[in-house]
């Protein structure tokens, strides 16, 4: 089973083009992603544990970090997969207490791997990424369940100099989701045209 089958399956990506979904920023899209659902199917879970850590295995890290919040425990797994200490990142420091964005081990010298669970436009990724690089961690780059592929998340990461591997992308979940019958023709189609220009897709329906 691949990881795009297993994401179709768990329900954490729905696809839905004749009745888009509302994003927290206003944005209509036919396409809506909640990895968490994920966590409540072991064998499903498991696959995308094995499969995350085995990426960051080849990167040769001495830490793994998550974002917070959904990259926490995908991060925990993959740190105990592999036997290596964990950390997460917060959008921003804390405004009480040590006043810390990066918790847990200090990674200072440390060769960090980021584990996110989606990238959209990379923005919150690459916060966590500035944040590991101000505690002079050495970031190897972000791991991701999904993307949307979108360009100005690849755009993002490579002016950032972030490497950037996912497991799932979006052009293998369209695949997936023809073959199981979840989506036909039109409705490829409709999520093409949606990532080529989502704020125009998501206008021409009423969204922000």
């Amino acid at each position: 089973m691949s990881v795009a089958r297993a994401l179709l399956e768990a329900g954490a990506v729905r696809l839905s083009p004749a009745a888009p979904f509302t994003w927290a920023s206003g944005l209509k899209a036919p396409i809506y992603c909640d990895n968490r659902q994920l966590l409540g199917l072991p064998a499903h879970r498991t696959k995308v544990k094995l499969a995350l850590a085995a990426l960051a295995a080849e990167q040769k890290p001495t830490l793994v970090a998550g974002t917070s919040t959904a990259g926490i425990p995908w991060a925990a797994m993959v740190a105990d997969e592999l036997g290596l200490p964990m950390a997460y990142v917060r959008p921003e420091p804390k405004k009480h207490g040590m006043g810390r964005q990066v918790e847990g081990p200090n990674a200072d010298g440390h060769r960090v791997v980021l584990i996110e669970d989606l990238v959209s436009t990379g923005g919150s990724s690459l916060k966590c990424v500035e944040a590991l690089r101000k505690e002079d961690a050495h970031v190897l780059g972000v791991l991701a369940l999904f993307s949307y592929g979108l360009d100005v998340a690849g755009r993002a990461f490579a002016a950032h100099e972030v490497p950037v591997a996912v497991l799932a992308t979006f052009e293998e979940l369209l695949k997936e989701a023809l073959a199981s019958g979840k989506l036909d023709g039109t409705g490829v189609k409709a999520l093409a045209e949606w990532r080529r220009d989502t704020g125009a897709w998501s206008r021409a329906r009423g969204g922000g």
